[in-house]
Parts: structure tokens; sequence; C-alpha cells
């Protein structure tokens, strides 16, 4: 793997912004602060800034690719390999794909799940970001529980989702267009999709042994669990003492500070902060940053959102780049055991974005390092090899 130089950027380096240069080798962060020196590759990063790679520990925006339309598919590989660049050059160098594994056929069905684990884990080696697989389980879907004890297991899940929909898909039941929208994503007709659900709601008692089941069967397997949507300090409370570390997208303040108060990592969506609130009108997740309630923003359902979070974080002055930067990258790498990433240090790994903060809400990535290797450029004429270097000595002479 080639030794490449990073010249002159304005690096975030433990909490602080700071110019210096790194120097890369073996896909880890060799050293900071490093010499001007012949290196198999220089890159210019004057005038810009120097960040760590985002840690993505939840994005489900790859439905859109395996199915852009209800009723409309395209090959995993296709879908993964463009969700796989969307994400690139969004600056996420580590991504965790939220698979839902639904009671529902379709989009969200096992199989699909079992499809998508499948391809993530064999085209792993071809993708530029660090994929990975978050399997959201469906808490009513009771008749998948002994296979996802068996992947558990096996070692094919990196973060395991406790979710339940079901009082919200009841209630979407007498609203048209939600309606619909279910009705078309499972390819069932109108009655068959009630008849379906009335038969899952049925099956309620059985739900919470299930989820100790499986909380255990992730303990023993060293996998790290979220539970999704807490809507009550006690829900919080019951997920934590089951080994649920971490709460994702609490819905509300009591519930979100129940989780600060036990050490539990917090995550809120990236696109609310872009957006300036939640698109269902629950929390805010820039209120609940200012109050100390969030720790980790994911890209949710919109690749491009960690970035522009961080970025309008600092122009609204809710916190520092630093700062905001941590909930993008240290905070998720550490919540998901991930500690070989998310800061600039020497041996940390080499995931590296280089940004145009000129717009100061509009940041743009001029270059993205993953793992020590160039994945993505904007400008090319940043960047020296030897061979150019030495063609420009001769001609120099």
């Amino acid at each position: 793997m080639k030794d490449i130089l990073i010249e002159g950027g304005r690096a975030l380096v433990d909490g602080d912004i700071t110019e210096t240069s790194l120097r890369i080798g073996g896909g880890k962060i060799r050293e900071v602060g490093a010499s001007p020196g012949r290196s198999a590759m220089t890159i210019d990063a004057r005038d810009l800034l120097v960040l760590p790679g985002i840690v993505d520990l939840h994005g489900d925006a790859f439905e859109r690719q395996m199915m852009p339309r209800a009723g409309v598919d395209f090959p995993i590989d296709v879908a993964l390999f463009d969700s796989d660049h969307q994400a690139i050059a969004n600056g996420i160098t580590t991504v965790f794909h939220a698979t839902t594994w639904s009671w529902e056929p379709g989009l969200r069905s096992g199989a699909n799940a079992a499809r998508l684990c499948a391809a993530i884990e064999s085209l792993r080696p071809r993708l530029k970001a660090d994929t990975r697989f978050h399997l959201r389980h469906e808490t009513y879907n009771l008749d998948a529980e002994e296979e996802i004890m068996q992947w558990l297991r096996d070692g094919r899940v990196d973060l395991l989702a406790f979710n339940d929909h079901m009082d919200g898909t009841v209630a979407d039941l007498a609203k048209p267009r939600k309606r619909n929208r279910m009705v078309e994503r499972t390819g069932l007709a109108s009655e068959e999709f009630d008849r379906l659900v009335a038969r899952i709601i049925a099956r309620a008692e059985a739900v919470p042994g299930s989820i100790a089941r499986l909380a255990e069967a992730a303990r023993q397997a060293g996998v790290r669990m979220l539970s999704h949507d807490d809507n009550s300090p006690a829900m919080r409370q019951d997920y934590r003492a089951k080994g649920v570390a971490i709460a994702e997208f609490p819905v509300n303040e009591e519930t979100a500070r129940e989780a600060a108060t036990g050490g539990d990592a917090i995550v809120f969506g990236a696109p609310n902060v872009v957006r300036g609130g939640s698109h269902t009108g629950w929390t805010k997740a820039s209120d609940m940053i200012e109050k100390g309630l969030c720790s980790v923003l994911a890209s949710d359902y919109y690749y491009p959102a960690p970035l522009l979070a961080a970025f309008r974080l600092a122009a609204d002055g809710i916190r520092p780049l630093p700062q905001a930067w941590e909930l993008i990258s240290a905070a998720p790498a550490r919540a998901t055991g991930l500690v070989d990433r998310g800061e600039i240090a020497v041996s940390a790994r080499a995931d590296l974005l280089l940004v145009d903060d000129a717009d100061a809400l509009r940041p743009r990535i001029v270059a993205v390092i993953a793992a020590g290797r160039p994945v993505h450029l904007t400008e090319a004429d940043r960047i020296s090899t030897l061979s150019t270097v030495a063609h420009q000595a001769v001609a120099a002479e």
C-alpha cells in the first residue's frame, strides 16, 4: 500500500484544528506533524480541513437503490455499489447498512435481509467504505428468532436493533396514503395485508420473551445492541437491563434524559439537524445536542446529512466544529466498538476526509482516503507522485 503524505492541511487532532501534515502507510496513520520528504504520493491539503472519516451506524438510504419505486426492484449488487459511491462521496468511510427484517413480505422480508447480508459479505472486499450489517429486528417477527440467533452465533450481524413499529402500523391502516405505501411495499393485496397484521398482533404476549432471548444471544456473541424509538424512561431502563446500551431515536426528552443518566449512547438523525426538526414532529435533534442528550448523529435516510449537520451545528453556535464532528466520527466509533477509527492519531485507521469549508453551510468533499487508499478525488491537481516529481525535475533542468 502506497506511502501517502497529506501536506499542510488544517487537521482535527486532539480536539483542536491545527495546521499539520500527516503521513500514512499500511492503511494507518503513521505520523502526525510529518516533515516533507519523499513519498509515493503527496496530497496538497492547503486551505482544506483534514477530518476523520464519518462512521454511520444507521443508514437505510440503500433501500431506495434496491426499490426506487414501490414494486420496482433492482439487483442488490447494483444497489450496494451505488450506495457505496454515495456514502464515500459524502465522507462516510464506515457504513452500517440498517436492514429491516420484518414480519412483512417484500422489501423488508427475511428473504430480502438474507440476500442483502450475503451480498455485503461477498462484495465487502470490493466496496470502498468499510461496510457492515446492522440488523433491525421487528420484535413481532417471532418466526425469525431462531434464524437470527444463528446469524448472531455465526458472526454475521455487526449491530442488532430492536424495532417495534406495530402501533404505528395499526394507526396507519386508517390513513390512506400511508396505508397504500405499506401495502405496496409488501406486494400483498389490501385484504391480505389486513389479515396478516391481525395474525401478527394476536401473538403480542410472546414478544417480550423473544426480545429477552435475542438480547442474551447477542450478548453471548459480543454484538452491540440498539433499541429504536424508545418512548418512555421505563422502556429505556428495561432495554438497558438486557444489555442494550444504545438508545436510537428516543421520542421525547424524558427518555433521552434517562438514557444519558444511564450512560447510554444516544442516537438522533442528522437529517433532523439539517432540516431544523424531525419530519415526524418528534424530538428536535439540535435541542437535544444543546442539552447534552445526544451523543451520535446518523445518516438515517440521507447520506449527505452527517457532513452537513456537523457544519450546521458549528454555524449555529450549538457546538464548535471539533465537538460537532465527534458526533459523526469518534462517538459512533466508540458506540459500535470500533476503537481503531474516528480520530486522527498515530496508529489509527487512515480514514480521512479533505474538506473545502469556504462556504460554512455547504462543505465540499475534495478527497476521501479509506483504510489508507485514496477512493474519491475531485481536484486531481492536488496530487503528486514520485514519477510526476521526477518528470518535473527533469523538465526544470
